[in-house]
């Protein structure tokens, strides 16, 4: 069995690869760092800058995932901004910037990055599309959990337990990270 450092401190990160790649035959082992998350552009730059620095820090092959919601009725906002809007203008900021907005629409991105020590990061990329509701809800997860609504869903995703919402990601991803593997 293949062995995985996968670098994060969320621990649902971390249990969402487990669900993904452990029944593939890939050991996933979880190491926590602090990483610079840098201000770019694009989730995918976030994401390989990430990899690459846990890659050199650690002398390992890492995986690092990064995630942004993205909001078409706000230009593609917040982006690669997700966590800097979470810490600052929050849940409450987003509803109160989609007040007379009906176009309701959101996705997230969520890109792996896959760094072999000494190696650029390669990305692969999944897509979860939904929609922002009018109002919170829910009682499980944080942050976005609480306003996004799976495309696949009549609620929230916070309106699921840690052993249900991951079920509503997108996991395009890590397959193509497991294929990628295994066409080595």
């Amino acid at each position: 069995m293949d062995k995985i450092i996968y670098v994060t401190t969320n621990d649902f990160k971390f249990k969402v690869a487990k669900e993904n790649l452990e029944p593939l035959g890939l050991k996933i082992i979880k190491k926590s760092i602090d990483c610079p998350e840098i201000q770019a552009d694009t989730i995918e730059e976030v994401a390989k800058y990430s990899s690459k620095y846990a890659s050199d820090y650690l002398h390992e092959n890492t995986l690092k995932n990064d995630s942004g919601l993205i909001i078409p009725a706000l230009k593609g906002f917040p982006a690669a901004y997700t966590k800097y809007v979470e810490q600052t203008l929050g849940v409450e900021g987003i509803l109160k910037l989609m007040e007379n907005i009906n176009d309701r629409t959101a996705y997230f991105i969520e890109v792996l990055a896959y760094t072999e020590y000494g190696k650029e990061p390669v990305i692969f990329v999944s897509k979860t599309e939904g929609s922002i509701s009018l109002e919170p809800s829910g009682k499980y997860g944080w942050s976005w959990d609480f306003v996004f609504i799976p495309k696949s869903a009549d609620k929230t995703l916070a309106n699921f337990n840690d052993d249900e919402r991951w079920k509503f990601w997108d996991n395009n991803a890590y397959k193509e990270f497991y294929n990628y593997l295994k066409d080595k």
